[in-house]
């Protein structure tokens, strides 16, 4: 504690008496009594408060002098407002803090609030006097150093606590660990910075969605039903800048587009994985701007793979209950529709996705991208309501979308493979609910599915090695592949099954 807020602090029991334990001589005559050297006591509790020094005592020796106490103010007193009133309870000047549970301490009593009561002894011998004063001076020293001495440890013990916090926390942020490869913070810390939010809008409406950055010039690849329509064309980037955009190209067909920033350069690019090895059960994260909020990142798994699910045109989503909705768009889901709906041969996952993911990376746990959100299913019934996550949604396989990306960027258009044969659902029985195949309907001449010898009526039940069990099966399967290719078709005919190679054909994307 400074000295100068407390003069007695530290003052020993034999303070009051000189070298040889008698009282110090008086100064000589003239010299001014408040100098340094000069000892002077603290008057008794219940001592005059004002008016002239008390004088000598009568039993005092001859020549000798008891000194003399000082009033409360005036001349040669001690100044008013600095310390407490003598002969009343003394009040600690300091501000009461009360410590933090767990610190300071320990005591019978609340820490730097004792208040000390001095009260006046009786009239006694000069020994006695200058004993009981020299008591009651070091009594209150101690009682004022130790309700001061209280009040620093209290305020001690609380600024060291709060001090001790923050300096905790600050070390915890300066030196905190990096993040664990694999990490969904570590992915995030990756991805962020290469997808943005695409602001779509026309003279009636108004969207927005997600993307992925594909170019360092500013290609970015998206959705095609979030620029379906659109007469402007921004995005916003992670740092918060902007840029207007324009169409390189669509495809309706598969629900692709990719659009070009302009005047922007040195952007960082997505990392783009495969699809190809997924496995059931891994972890996967989504990022995109969901409700609008943009740069947002849930996490998941892999729920399923070959998913087949159709995105229906806005024509026929009153024919069915279930929906399956574009996030951002409300969209159902129809088999029976004869328009150029999107069927995609979809990974599932648990990931969080809302309206406005749609556009936006499906990434594995080491940052490279795997899918393109795009759909999700919603427990709506109203064709004008946009449901949220409920947990299932759907993802175009990245290997897919890089070739058709690619292809627009090329040329400006997509393709996609076709088989050559219109299909429905094959039921088992007359159970019109469970379908076990894609029956086929109609081959058109000349195409990859008459030229390997299929028929009318051929119930296809596997492509590859992926299990066939409806006509959104086929068809979903078939479009993943690649324009020109060759795949194993296994089929059944009456009692028997058989497998043909069948070169698909290609057809230019709407």
């Amino acid at each position: 504690m400074d000295k100068d807020l407390n003069p007695l602090e530290g003052a020993p029991a034999d303070r009051d008496r000189g070298p040889s334990g008698n009282p110090p001589a008086p100064p000589a005559s003239g010299t001014n009594p408040h100098q340094a050297n000069w000892w002077q006591p603290r008057p008794a509790a219940g001592a005059p408060v004002g008016g002239a020094p008390v004088g000598p005592s009568a039993e005092a020796p001859s020549g000798q002098q008891i000194p003399p106490r000082y009033p409360a103010g005036g001349a040669g007193g001690y100044p008013t407002g600095g310390g407490p009133s003598y002969g009343q309870a003394w009040t600690n000047p300091y501000p009461t803090m009360s410590a933090p549970v767990g610190s300071g301490p320990v005591g019978s009593g609340p820490v730097g609030t004792a208040t000390a009561e001095a009260r006046r002894p009786a009239n006694r011998g000069r020994r006695t006097t200058m004993v009981v004063a020299g008591t009651v001076i070091f009594a209150l020293a101690a009682g004022f150093g130790a309700g001061a001495l209280g009040a620093r440890v209290t305020s001690d013990s609380s600024a060291s606590a709060a001090s001790h916090t923050l300096t905790q926390l600050a070390s915890v942020t300066t030196s905190k660990a990096a993040a664990a490869d694999g990490s969904v913070e570590q992915v995030a810390a990756t991805l962020l910075p290469s997808v943005v939010s695409v602001l779509s809008s026309s003279s009636g409406s108004s969207g927005e969605g997600s993307g992925i950055i594909l170019s360092s010039d500013g290609m970015i690849l998206t959705n095609n039903h979030v620029i379906s329509g659109a007469t402007s064309l921004g995005v916003q980037f992670n740092d918060g800048t902007t840029a207007e955009a324009t169409v390189v190209g669509a495809d309706s067909t598969d629900d692709l587009a990719v659009i070009k920033a302009t005047g922007v350069s040195g952007l960082t690019t997505a990392t783009l994985g495969s699809s190809a090895d997924l496995q059931i059960g891994q972890g996967v994260i989504a990022v995109g701007s969901p409700l609008g909020l943009s740069a947002t990142v849930t996490s998941g798994i892999v729920s399923a793979l070959n998913r087949p699910v159709r995105t229906s045109s806005a024509e026929d989503q009153q024919q069915q209950q279930q929906q399956q909705q574009l996030p951002g768009r409300s969209q159902q889901q129809s088999q029976t529709s004869t328009n150029q709906d999107t069927v995609m041969n979809a990974i599932q996952t648990d990931a969080a996705i809302n309206p406005g993911n749609s556009g936006g990376p499906l990434v594995d746990m080491s940052g490279h991208v795997i899918g393109i959100n795009s759909a999700i299913a919603s427990l709506s019934s109203s064709s004008s309501s946009e449901g949220g996550s409920i947990g299932v949604g759907f993802a175009i396989p990245i290997d897919q979308a890089k070739r058709i990306a690619q292809e627009i960027i090329d040329t400006g258009k997509a393709t996609h493979a076709v088989l050559g044969a219109s299909v429905g659902d094959a039921t088992d029985g007359n159970n019109s609910l469970l379908t076990v195949g894609a029956k086929i309907a109609d081959i058109t001449a000349g195409s990859g599915a008459a030229n390997a010898g299929l028929q009318t009526g051929d119930v296809i039940t596997k492509v590859g090695d992926q299990h066939v069990d409806s006509a959104d099966a086929l068809i979903a399967a078939v479009r993943s592949a690649a324009p020109n290719s060759q795949v194993g078709i296994t089929y059944t005919r009456g009692t028997t099954s058989d497998t043909v190679t069948v070169t698909l054909g290609s057809a230019t994307a709407n």
